[in-house]
């Protein structure tokens, strides 16, 4: 997600900030410029390069203005299709409005369920689009205190930008699950995703938007300001784990140094005699790099990564994930054959992936393989913005560590304690949302809200037919 307010040319800086956060997203790309109030769009399913390719420049200079915002789409809500690629825009009485979502609103049903019944019609099936509506049901006059007004209804993880072709509004909610910065480059406003994307234009790190603040960037400056309920902010430190990238700086740490970390700490718990450290790249080079660095093992590159295919991880469908394992990576034999290795990855979540990059291991004649995993085991489904699926297909709620190594085909398996995760990003297990490991949600669930929604029913059923409890 990135958003320029007040330079002419907005839609490119936005274009190049979307570049360096394709890592955050890949099914889809977009643009909404601003010019004089009125907004112009374009998006599209496929890589920020699919839908702005060279040989179609026209549709980046058709977006002119000096404001614009744009998406990169990661689907953990509604179907990877054209309608749910964001930004989303839309007419409305007070005038026109486009926004950017990044993360997960666990009672999105529930209030598209109550939008519905009170005749609103919905063009998209993505969460993003609940905002709208409850913006435009707003009495505020300011844009930015109905777009506050709508998000006090919001319950789960918004990282947000959005225009109304005078004003970029910015917020973050109040658990902060998300990041967001904000950055300046001259007279103009920058917000992003990550600091990585300011770097690609040369902007200045200004902060990050704090939890729970609401910051609108107009003609005669910013102004920010907090009308939520203060909490005690939860961001999710999968953030660290794999999702940023590591030359970004999030949550007031450097994502590759936590890394480093990360790796240094599973070098200390789980030390192994091997004779090379290698990673499953890329999310997971710089905690290979601090266990070498930790253990003393030389760190090699057991894997040539094909950076022309995707991020695995995110794909919607697990038949594209299976094949995209096959041309994503392959083995460095000379480096790896008859050698006993210490292979670090960043997580375990299905544990296919990881099956068939044992075996392809194995096939070029590993001697010893020690698999070494950053984070702890995931045994709960996330809610708040990363696609990991049901909870009964994730590996960790299935089967003890044993079993997966048995699974696996490994000669042993340690993952991170939870103490050793935390501690290497120098915050405390307070300081994070650790759900997926550890089933403490900072909210109520889509489950809870759904079966909220099925003891209404059932109530007005019973009143209807004369039952009494």
């Amino acid at each position: 997600m990135f958003g320029v307010y007040g330079d002419p040319e907005a839609a490119t800086l936005t274009y190049l900030g979307l570049y360096a956060l394709q890592h955050r997203g890949q099914e889809g790309a977009g643009i909404v410029s601003a010019k004089n109030g009125d907004l112009k769009r374009f998006v599209g399913v496929g890589l920020v390069s699919d839908v702005f390719p060279k040989n179609k420049q026209h549709r980046l200079e058709r977006l002119d203005g000096d404001i614009a915002i744009g998406h990169v789409r990661y689907s953990t809500f509604g179907t990877s299709t054209l309608k749910n690629v964001q930004p989303l825009a839309a007419d409305y009485a007070k005038g026109s409005v486009a926004l950017c979502h990044n993360g997960n609103l666990v009672n999105a049903g529930s209030l598209r369920e109550e939008l519905e019944a009170d005749g609103a019609i919905f063009q998209s099936t993505t969460d993003s689009e609940v905002v709208i509506h409850l913006m435009a049901r707003s009495k505020c006059e300011r844009f930015a205190d109905a777009i506050a007004e709508a998000l006090t209804r919001a319950i789960g993880a918004y990282s947000l930008v959005a225009t109304n072709g005078e004003e970029l509004v910015a917020v973050r909610d109040p658990l902060g699950f998300r990041p967001l910065w904000i950055g300046r480059l001259g007279d103009a406003y920058i917000f992003a995703s990550e600091t990585c994307a300011l770097d690609i234009i040369n902007a200045e790190w200004v902060r990050e938007v704090e939890p729970g603040e609401v910051v609108v960037a107009r003609h005669d400056g910013l102004e920010s300001f907090k009308p939520f309920p203060p909490v005690q902010p939860r961001p999710c430190i999968f953030e660290f784990v794999y999702v940023a990238r590591p030359d970004s700086h999030i949550f007031g740490r450097s994502v590759d140094e936590v890394r480093k970390q990360l790796g240094r700490n599973l070098a200390k718990t789980a030390p192994v005699d091997a004779d090379i450290v290698m990673a499953v790249p890329d999310s997971s080079n710089q905690v290979a790099l601090g266990y070498s660095h930790e253990s003393g093992i030389p760190f090699d590159m057991g894997f040539i990564r094909n950076h022309y295919v995707g991020r695995t991880f995110i794909e919607p469908d697990q038949s594209i994930r299976d094949f995209g394992v096959k041309i994503k990576l392959n083995p460095a034999r000379t480096a790896i054959e008859g050698k006993r290795i210490v292979l670090v990855d960043d997580s375990i979540v299905r544990g296919t992936t990881s099956k068939k990059i044992i075996k392809m291991l194995r096939r070029c004649g590993v001697k010893e393989i020690h698999f070494r995993i950053s984070c702890p085991p995931i045994i709960n489904s996330c809610h708040y913005g990363i696609d990991t699926p049901r909870r009964e297909r994730l590996i960790a709620s299935q089967m003890d560590a044993d079993e997966i190594r048995e699974y696996l085909g490994v000669d042993s398996l340690v993952f991170q304690t939870l103490e050793g995760m935390v501690s290497a990003t120098g915050f405390t297990p307070s300081d994070f949302c650790l759900a997926c490991f550890n089933n403490d949600y900072p909210t109520p669930t889509p489950q809870d809200f759904q079966s909220n929604r099925k003891a209404r029913r059932h109530e007005d059923i019973s009143q209807e037919l004369g039952i009494v409890g």
